[in-house]
C-alpha cells in the first residue's frame, strides 16, 4: 500500500548535489525493487555527471551470501566513497551484512529509507557507526489522537481485540480470568510506558502507520463508493446484504483518489504521475533517549528544479564532529585556472587536473574545457580570468624611444654645426678639397637620415607608414651615392695629375655629380614600384608580447623592402671598393682611407641589422632599425667630416700642398 519509490532515487540525487557527493556506493538486495533502484539511480546520477564507486548487489541466499561475504566487506571498506546508499528489504541478508559492518565499526554516511530505522532503532547497535544516518521517508501527516491512543491501548478499553490481549499476556504478565479466558487481570497500567521506552517503540506517528492507516481508510472509502454506485438497484425489502467480489474492489482500488482525514490527497492510480514528497531524517543520539530521529529536510518533485530539495544545514550534526559537510569525491575539485583531464578507463568523476593552455582561462571549478580569451584580451597568471591588453608602441614617453629620439636630435644637431663650419670655413683648403658643394650635400642628406628615424617613434599611422620607408630609402641614397661622387670625384682628381686628356674632362664636366641624381632617380622608381604593388600599412599583433597589443608599420611586401636596402647597400660597397682602391693617394688632404672607413662601418652596421632584426620581436624591431639609421649615419659623420673639423677648429696654420692646390684650381 505504501507509494511507489518512483522518485526516490530522484530525491537522493538531489540531495547529493546539494552536498556535492558525485562519488557514491550503492548496496542493493538482490531482486526486482533492487534493480528498478540502481537503474533510476545510475539514469539520475548520469544526468548530474555523478558516479557510482561501487554497486553491491547483496545475494538473497544464505549460503551464497556467505561465500561472497569478504567481497561486500572489501568493496565498501576499500572504496574512497565516504557516501554509501542502503537499499532493499530489510528481513533480507542485507540486514546482516548491516550488521556487520556496524561490528566492524565502519564509518561512512548511511542514506537509506525509513524501513531502515527499525533495525537502527532496536539498540543493538553500535550507535557509533550509524550515527548522523540519513534516511527518507515519504511524507505524512499526524494524525490527531495517535499517541493518545497507543499510551491508552488497554486491554480493558477493547475487549475485543483479541490480539491486544495476547500482546498484553506476552509482554506484561497478566494472567487470565477464569471465568472467562479473554479477560485479562492485574495487569500494571504504569508497566506501558517503560515498555514503550526499553523496546524504542515510537510514540509519534511513522510513514510506515501512516502508509497503514490510509490502507485502511482507502479500502474503507472503497466500499462506501461501491456502495454508493449500487444504491439504486439494491432493495432493502428482500433482506439481502450486498455482495461485492474481491476484482471488483480490486479495480476500484487501482483507480481510487481521496483526500484522507488529515487533509492528504492519496492517488492509488500509479498510471497517473505522482506528487511524491519525502522528508530526510538523521538519526542522532541524545541522553536519555539512545537514538532520535532529527528531520532536516524535504523533497517535493512537483516543484521547479532548484526549489524540490530543502535542507536545514544548520541543523546538521556529521559524524566527523565538524559543521562542515564531509566530502565523497573520487578526484580533488579543480580550482579555477584548471581543467578535468580524464583518467583513461575511470568514470568522468575521475580525473586529473591540468592548468589551462596559454592565453585560456577556467572560472569556476571543475570546468571540462577551458575558455580561450579573446585576440584583444590575455590570460592573467593564475589562468582565471581575461585581461584586456594594452596597446604599445614605441613612443616618445617610453624609455626606449625617448633615449633615441634624444639620440637623434643631438646628432642631428651636430652636424648641423658641422655644417655651419663648413659654411664659415668655406675659402679653406680644407673645405674647397674634393668639391664643397658635395660636402653640403652630403652633411644635409645625413641631417634628413637623422631626422627621418623619428618617423619611426610614436603611434603609427598610414602617412608616417608610408614616409618612414621611402624618406629613409631616398636620403640614404643620397647619403650613398654623394660619398661614391666624392670617392670617384678624389680618383679623377689625382688621375688628371697623369695628363689624362678623357679624365681630365670627365672631372672638369663635374660627370661625377650626376651620380646622385641618377642613383636617387633609380630608389625613386624601386620606391614607387612597392607603393604601387604592396605599401606599408599600419599592423596589430597580439602574440609579440603577453599582454599588449604591439601596434607597428607592417612593410607590406618583404621583397620590395630587401630590394631597396639592397640597392642602398650595393652603392655602399660600390664606394667601399673604390675608396679602398684609392687609399694609397698622398695623405695631406686624402680623404679616401675615411672614405673607405666609412663605407666599411656603413656596410657592417646594415649587415649585422639583418639578423638582429630577425632576432628581435615587438617594440625592439622598431629600435633596432632606428639604431642602425643612427649608427650608419653617424658612422659617416665621423668617419668623414671629424678630420676635417679637426684641422679646421684645431689646426688652422696647416697649409695645403702647392700640387693639391693646382689640382683644386683645376675643379
Amino acid at each position: 500500500m505504501a507509494p511507489k519509490d518512483t522518485s526516490l532515487a530522484l530525491a537522493m540525487v538531489s540531495l547529493f548535489v546539494h552536498f556535492s557527493w558525485n562519488w557514491v556506493g550503492a548496496v542493493v538486495s538482490d531482486d526486482d525493487p533492487g534493480y528498478e533502484f540502481i537503474l533510476e539511480l545510475r539514469r539520475e546520477m548520469q544526468r548530474n555527471n555523478f558516479c557510482l564507486a561501487f554497486v553491491s548487489i547483496i545475494v538473497s541466499d544464505d549460503n551464497l551470501f556467505l561465500k561472497r561475504y569478504n567481497i561486500y566487506y572489501n568493496q565498501i571498506k576499500m572504496s574512497s566513497a565516504k557516501v554509501v546508499i542502503i537499499y532493499g528489504d530489510k528481513d533480507s541478508p542485507l540486514q546482516v551484512n548491516f550488521r556487520l559492518w556496524n561490528l566492524f565499526d565502519i564509518q561512512r554516511i548511511w542514506v537509506t529509507t525509513s524501513q531502515w530505522d527499525m533495525i537502527i532503532n532496536n539498540g543493538k547497535f553500535l550507535l557509533n557507526s550509524f550515527y548522523g544516518t540519513l534516511s527518507f521517508s515519504h511524507h505524512y501527516s499526524e494524525l490527531s489522537g495517535f499517541k493518545t491512543f497507543i499510551q491508552t491501548a488497554y486491554p480493558s478499553n477493547y475487549s475485543d481485540d483479541f490480539s491486544l490481549g495476547i500482546l498484553w499476556w506476552v509482554y506484561f504478565n497478566c494472567s487470565l480470568s477464569l471465568s472467562e479466558c479473554k479477560n485479562l487481570q492485574n495487569c500494571p497500567k504504569e508497566n506501558i510506558f517503560r515498555w514503550l521506552y526499553r523496546h524504542h517503540f515510537e510514540m509519534s506517528l511513522s510513514d510506515t502507520t501512516y502508509d497503514l492507516y490510509n490502507s485502511m481508510y482507502a479500502v474503507a472509502y472503497t466500499l462506501q463508493q461501491m456502495l454508493l454506485k449500487q444504491a439504486d438497484t439494491w432493495q432493502i425489502d428482500d433482506g439481502k446484504e450486498p455482495e461485492f467480489d474481491s476484482w471488483q474492489m480490486l479495480s476500484f482500488l487501482r483507480n481510487i483518489q481521496f483526500i484522507n482525514p488529515v487533509g492528504d490527497k492519496v492517488n492509488l492510480n500509479h498510471e497517473e504521475k505522482l506528487d511524491t514528497k519525502y522528508e530526510i531524517h538523521q538519526t542522532l543520539t541524545f541522553l536519555p533517549n539512545p537514538v532520535f530521529k532529527l528531520k532536516i529536510g524535504t523533497f517535493s518533485q512537483n516543484l521547479s528544479h532548484g526549489r524540490q530539495l530543502y535542507m536545514l544545514k544548520e541543523m546538521i550534526e556529521w559524524n566527523t564532529g565538524h559543521q562542515q559537510s564531509p566530502t565523497s569525491v573520487c578526484s580533488i575539485p579543480c580550482s579555477p585556472g584548471f581543467r578535468k583531464s580524464p583518467q583513461l578507463g575511470k568514470p568522468v568523476c575521475c580525473f586529473d587536473c591540468t592548468p589551462c593552455p596559454e592565453n585560456e582561462i577556467s572560472n569556476m571549478t571543475n570546468m571540462n574545457q577551458c575558455i580561450k580569451c579573446l585576440n584583444d584580451q590575455y590570460a592573467n597568471p593564475g589562468g582565471t580570468r581575461c585581461l584586456k591588453k594594452v596597446i604599445v608602441f614605441l613612443g616618445y614617453e617610453d624609455p626606449l624611444g625617448m633615449s633615441l629620439a634624444i639620440l637623434a636630435l643631438c646628432f642631428s644637431a651636430l652636424t648641423a654645426f658641422v655644417l655651419s663650419i663648413f659654411l664659415k670655413h668655406q675659402e679653406t683648403p680644407t673645405v674647397k678639397a674634393n668639391n664643397r658643394t658635395l660636402s653640403y650635400v652630403l652633411l644635409i642628406s645625413l641631417i634628413s637620415c637623422f631626422l627621418c628615424s623619428l618617423l619611426f617613434i610614436g603611434h603609427p599611422s598610414f602617412t608616417t607608414c608610408i614616409m618612414q620607408q621611402t624618406t629613409f630609402a631616398v636620403v640614404f641614397t643620397v647619403a650613398a651615392s654623394t660619398v661614391l661622387a666624392k670617392t670617384i670625384i678624389v680618383i679623377l682628381a689625382f688621375k688628371v695629375t697623369n695628363t689624362s686628356r678623357k679624365m681630365r674632362w670627365l672631372l672638369v664636366s663635374g660627370a661625377p655629380k650626376f651620380i646622385i641624381p641618377i642613383c636617387t632617380m633609380i630608389q625613386l622608381i624601386l620606391c614607387g614600384i612597392w607603393l604601387g604593388t604592396s605599401p606599408p600599412f599600419v599592423d596589430a599583433d597580439g602574440h609579440v608580447e603577453k599582454g599588449h597589443i604591439l601596434i607597428f608599420c607592417n612593410k607590406g611586401s618583404i621583397l620590395a623592402f630587401y630590394c631597396v636596402l639592397g640597392y642602398l647597400v650595393s652603392i655602399a660597397i660600390a664606394s667601399f671598393t673604390l675608396a679602398f682602391f684609392a687609399r694609397n693617394l698622398p695623405d695631406t688632404f686624402n680623404e679616401a682611407k675615411f672614405l673607405t672607413f666609412s663605407m666599411l662601418v656603413f656596410c657592417s652596421v646594415w649587415v649585422t641589422f639583418l639578423p638582429v632584426y630577425h632576432s628581435t620581436k615587438g617594440k625592439s624591431m622598431v629600435a633596432v632599425e632606428v639604431f642602425c639609421i643612427l649608427a650608419s649615419s653617424a658612422g659617416l659623420l665621423f668617419c668623414i667630416f671629424a678630420p676635417k673639423c679637426f684641422i679646421i677648429l684645431l689646426r688652422p696654420e696647416k697649409k695645403s700642398f702647392q700640387k693639391f692646390q693646382n689640382i683644386h684650381s683645376k675643379i
